[in-house]
């Protein structure tokens, strides 16, 4: 069990899509990642209020400080953590989409 839980560290680790369009979108060049975001955002008509003010906290407490790969641009953090906070059926569709878009450079 021990070993499961540091195999799936991250919160986007336990669904491989989600992994993986997550992994294709860091090492994307910036204009994909432009294009990711966007695409991402669309998912805040589909997440309640709540779930957004507690992005915009967790904006102000990582811009510029976290170690993640996204911390150094607010609109990423907030296309992330909208994606984390959907439910999981939403965030498996997006992250098909996404990794369709970023193979095929298609957004």
């Amino acid at each position: 069990m021990e070993d499961n839980k540091a195999d799936n560290k991250r919160w986007y680790d336990k669904d491989p899509i989600l992994k993986e369009a997550l992994e294709l979108l860091r090492l994307s060049t910036p204009d994909e990642k432009e294009h990711a975001k966007d695409f991402i955002l669309q998912l805040q008509e589909q997440v309640a209020g709540e779930v957004i003010e507690h992005i915009y906290e967790i904006i102000t407490q990582y811009q510029g400080k976290g170690n993640r790969w996204y911390d150094d641009d607010p609109v990423m953090i907030k296309a992330i953590e909208l994606l984390r906070n959907a439910d999981p059926k939403t965030q498996r569709k997006a992250a098909l989409k996404l990794l369709l878009a970023l193979e095929e450079k298609n957004f």
